[in-house]
Formats: C-alpha cells, sequence, structure tokens
C-alpha cells in the first residue's frame, strides 16, 4: 500500500510530477535555495548551482555561495538584490499526500571562498553523502521535497571545514563587546584578544579592555577556555571576567555569575547528537586563520 500520510517539514518544488531531467531539476533548485537562505542574505545571485538527475535520485549537488553576504540580527538584504520571500514559509506540511517516491542525494557538497557574515570572510567547505529524501505530490498538484533524518542503519557521513580570518573574527568581537558595556553604561576604549591553541581540539581565549565611565577609566580582564576530549565531550573552563576597579566589578556582577554557571559545563558531541549523526572528530586550527573542522562517519 502506498504511505499516504502527511508529510511534514516539505520544502515546495514547484508543481508535481517530480523532475525528470537534469535541467529540469536545475531549474526548481534556485528558487528552492533563495527560500532555504532567507531573507537576511544578500547577492543570493551570486550562488552557483549545479545538479544531476539520475532516476529518482539526484546524483550531485553542488552549491557555490562565493560571495553572498548573510545579515545577522534581522537586518535584510538590499533593495532591488535577488532574495528569499519573506512570507516565512519556506517549508510546510501536506496533509493530503497522493503520491510518495523515495530518493537519496548521493552527494551534495557546499563551498564559498568566501561567504561574507556581516562583514567577515567565512570560508566553508563542507560534503555530505547518502541524505535520503522523498518526492511529495498533493492533491492540490504540488511538489514538494520531504527531507528523512539519518539513523543508525543509514548515518550521515561526510566533513565540514569553516574558517575566517582572526584579525576580522577580533574585530567583530571588538564591536559586540562594545555594545554588550554600553548596555552596562559603559565605553569600550580598546579591546585587545588572544587566541590560543594548546592542541588540536583546544583554544584558549584572553582579552584585556580598557572601559570608561564617564571620566573614570578602568581596566577589565577576560579568559576562558574551551576543549573537546578524545571522546568527543566539549568543556568551558577557566572563565574569568574581573576588574580591580570595583565600581567596574559591581557592573560586571551579572555577568560573571553568567560566567559561573557555564564554567566546567560540559557537553557530549556524540550522545548529545540525534540517531544517525555521529561526529568522528573535530579539530580547531589556531593562526592568521581560526579554522574549525568536523568528520561525521
Amino acid at each position: 500500500m502506498p504511505d499516504l500520510n502527511p508529510a511534514h517539514d516539505v520544502l515546495p518544488f514547484g508543481a508535481a510530477p517530480r523532475p525528470t531531467t537534469s535541467v529540469d531539476l536545475r531549474a526548481r533548485l534556485r528558487p528552492a535555495l533563495l527560500d532555504l537562505l532567507g531573507p537576511t542574505v544578500e547577492g543570493a545571485d551570486r550562488a552557483r548551482l549545479d545538479a544531476e538527475l539520475d532516476g529518482p535520485d539526484v546524483s550531485r549537488l553542488d552549491v557555490d555561495l562565493t560571495g553572498v553576504r548573510v545579515r545577522v540580527g534581522g537586518q535584510g538584504a538590499a533593495p532591488g538584490a535577488e532574495r528569499a520571500s519573506t512570507d516565512g514559509h519556506e517549508t510546510r506540511d501536506v496533509e493530503d499526500v497522493r503520491a510518495r517516491e523515495d530518493a537519496v542525494l548521493r552527494r551534495v557538497r557546499v563551498d564559498a571562498h568566501p561567504l561574507l557574515v556581516e562583514d567577515v570572510p567565512v570560508d566553508v567547505v563542507a560534503e555530505a553523502e547518502g541524505l535520503r529524501f522523498r518526492w511529495v505530490e498533493d492533491t492540490a498538484g504540488g511538489l514538494g521535497i520531504e527531507p528523512v533524518e539519518p539513523d543508525d542503519a543509514a548515518p550521515l557521513s561526510g566533513h565540514v571545514r569553516v574558517a575566517a580570518p582572526r584579525d576580522a573574527l577580533v574585530e567583530t568581537a571588538r564591536r559586540l563587546v562594545a555594545t554588550e558595556l554600553q548596555n552596562l553604561g559603559l565605553t569600550l576604549a580598546s579591546l585587545d584578544v588572544d587566541l590560543e591553541s594548546a592542541g588540536p581540539r583546544s583554544v584558549t581565549l584572553r582579552g584585556f579592555a580598557r572601559v570608561r565611565k564617564g571620566i573614570l577609566s578602568a581596566s577589565v580582564r577576560a579568559a576562558g577556555t574551551a576543549e573537546v576530549d578524545a571522546h568527543m565531550v566539549l568543556t568551558v573552563r577557566d572563565l574569568e571576567l574581573s576588574s580591580r576597579n570595583p565600581v567596574v566589578a559591581a557592573l560586571l556582577l551579572a555577568a560573571r555569575g553568567e560566567l559561573a554557571k557555564a564554567e566546567g559545563h560540559r557537553v557530549d558531541l556524540v550522545s548529545d547528537l540525534p540517531p544517525g549523526v555521529r561526529l568522528a572528530d573535530v579539530r580547531v586550527d589556531v593562526g592568521e586563520t581560526l579554522a574549525v573542522t568536523a568528520r561525521f562517519a
């Protein structure tokens, strides 16, 4: 018997029937990608797509997001830029299903050299294999893609590397810190940030800031370490936020309380992931570029 149960989180993909040629598949992919990227993305017209169809399966999908800009915090794309619709219906539920067909995205690769997140150039390479999905036709004649979550019988396989210039990350941190201090009634005069790697899975941050409140000037020190052990357990430790000035120290009291809650916090990156998603390794490289690499198997 065909499976006609309601489908959830379906990505609209035009009118039924499903694509039968690679040309048709590629023509439908761009509007679907724009919906996924959302209205906070500028320059979506720069995204390049290539794909091949093999029966119901997509044998490969290559996405290049070089030059695309992502705005954080609700800022939309520039007027006139190609972008996703803003109706908030990127995916939908389909109650009246007419037909389903199982399929596999055999390989997908996403590149960006770079993708701009705010003003930070982020280099991205991500690849995954064996992603299952279903072609879903509804009784109104629409077509959609219903994702099938990985499980232990068909786990996610792939890798991802994300890298960004250290100086650009520090400048972004400077802007964020200035905003947070402003909320406390303080003005950021200067900020120095140092990132160090004590191993392939450990990063230590040390910061020294000079702040002002009226005619008062004081220094603030911050530090913290994030480390992933061989069992893929992330631990946050050695958190510090202090000032020798009693007035500034009092203003930082609430922030220090939040840091105290995070001290020693552990996250099991293996058991906390959903079934079928197995993190095999993670690496952090600190130099002129900060790079994080993860491998799934």
